[in-house]
């Protein structure tokens, strides 16, 4: 999938909303007109009407979105071989019945995406919240299990199970809160620090030094011909971290989309 595949997907789904807000326009009317014919019924249609007008409209932005970025890139596939390969990715969430979270290359490819991941089996007590981490192949590379008691645990495995470590936060006052990157042994590797009044997460080593970020507002001019918004969030990480230490640092991104919002 490229990024204008997603904004063309995407403008169906609101085009799929206008049109499904017309059905109840649409019997109540007809059932007004034919049965109780009464002026203050019609009322009941404005709601409807404007939000199918709202969608319409959102539809066509996104539909001139698609076609200017699909005209902007190259029908050349991706260089980058691996979403551990690239030093950003751009984050784009899909607040749907599942909600979803894409992550493109800066050349516009996708390189994965995070969703909820289909246990099976019978489970006798709740469920555990387990998100999974694919490739641009739909592969699962990487597993996070959400655990939330008196503090929030976000258990991090790889592709075998394998545990690799984990996301703590532990809420300290009303405003402040400890979060920590822990290995598989229980030792920190690291902080994340952040903002409270806008995107920007910073991902700190032992030594203080950043290592990752994720934050809003920040887009290279040479990608807005790929992402025309330039508030999309973008996820920066060291290329000097291993494939294990990335996918322990993107527990950040389970954080930020699937609990957070």
């Amino acid at each position: 999938m490229k990024i204008h595949e997603f904004y063309r997907g995407s403008a169906n789904i609101t085009l799929n909303g206008s049109i499904a807000a017309l059905v109840p326009a649409i019997i109540i009317g007809v059932g007004n007109l034919y049965y109780f014919q009464n002026k203050q019924i019609m009322l009941w249609l404005i709601p409807f009407i404007v939000y199918s007008l709202v969608s319409f409209q959102i539809y066509l932005f996104r539909m001139k979105q698609s076609i200017s970025v699909e005209r902007s890139m190259p029908h050349l596939q991706s260089h980058y071989q691996s979403i551990f390969e690239a030093r950003h990715l751009v984050a784009v969430f899909m607040n749907l019945q599942q909600p979803c979270l894409h992550l493109f290359f800066p050349d516009g490819h996708r390189a994965g995406i995070i969703r909820k991941y289909k246990q099976k089996g019978f489970f006798l007590f709740r469920k555990p919240r387990i998100y999974a981490l694919y490739n641009n192949q739909e592969i699962a590379v990487g597993f996070y299990k959400i655990k939330q008691l008196k503090r929030l645990v976000i258990e991090v495995y790889d592709r075998n199970m394998n545990f690799l470590g984990c996301y703590e936060k532990e809420k300290i006052s009303w405003l402040k809160s400890k979060k920590e990157m822990i290995d598989e042994s229980g030792h920190s590797i690291g902080s994340v620090e952040g903002s409270q009044y806008f995107l920007d997460e910073r991902v700190l080593n032992q030594s203080g030094q950043q290592v990752g970020r994720l934050r809003r507002g920040w887009m290279p001019v040479e990608w807005s011909g790929r992402f025309p918004e330039p508030n999309t969030p973008v996820l920066s990480l060291s290329e000097t971290l291993s494939e294990k230490d990335k996918l322990v640092r993107m527990s950040l991104l389970i954080h930020e989309y699937f609990i957070e919002r």
